[in-house]
């Protein structure tokens, strides 16, 4: 029992004694042990089952995921951050198929922390040199334009041959068009620390280090 719990519990046989002054209370006392041990039993189970069904979805996700022959590209994460309650990471890899976009965001959603973020919006661009056009698209996973928008930053700097997903864990208080703010924030942040933000470089593609 942690120690809140113990202390809930104390607090709870006090309150007994205090209802029942000049009384035995014994007999209170055992009940309310008992009800207040049957009562965390079913939030643990609850708790329990809530993570177990979690678990369930997550392998579910992992099962879908084909086996590539060939690595899977490098992924740079940025440091995250937080504002009110809500906290934000960058991620971002060097692509140059849709095959290899979609191992990136499986090897991102092998980690349980970022494949429990509320939203996992992305975007790619690829610029394929045999028939001179772009291959692009973007996913808001649920936080609505958000891919449009990291796609249409991605356009704006001239990046190539890139995938940026953001992450975002949902703090409880909501930010209006302030996200999108944040969001372009934790993109260009990933954006800089992979290399595809050099002034020097007009063609948007990452800097060889």
């Amino acid at each position: 029992m942690s120690r809140k719990d113990k202390e809930e519990l104390s607090n709870e046989i006090e309150r007994v004694a205090e209802s029942n002054i000049g009384e035995s209370v014994i007999y209170q006392w055992a009940e309310k042990v008992r009800e207040f041990l049957q009562n965390k039993g079913d939030a643990l189970q609850k708790l329990q089952a809530e993570e177990t069904e979690e678990e369930k979805a997550r392998k579910q996700i992992l099962k879908s995921i084909p086996i590539w022959t060939t690595p899977c590209p490098e992924i740079v994460s940025s440091e995250p951050f937080t504002e009110r309650k809500s906290t934000f990471q960058g991620h971002i890899a060097t692509v140059f198929t849709q095959d290899q976009v979609r191992q990136v965001l499986a090897k991102l959603y092998e980690n349980r922390k970022i494949a429990q973020a509320t939203h996992n919006m992305y975007a790619y661009r690829i610029y394929k040199e045999d028939s001179k056009s772009w291959l692009q698209d973007c996913d808001d996973d649920g936080e609505t334009q958000a891919g449009s928008r990291l796609l249409h930053l991605l356009q704006i700097v001239n990046s190539k041959d890139v995938i940026v997903v953001v992450s975002r864990w949902f703090g409880g208080i909501l930010l209006g068009a302030d996200r999108f703010k944040l969001i372009n924030n934790a993109a260009r942040q990933v954006l800089q620390l992979g290399g595809y933000l050099e002034a020097s470089n007009d063609t948007g593609k990452r800097k060889n280090k």
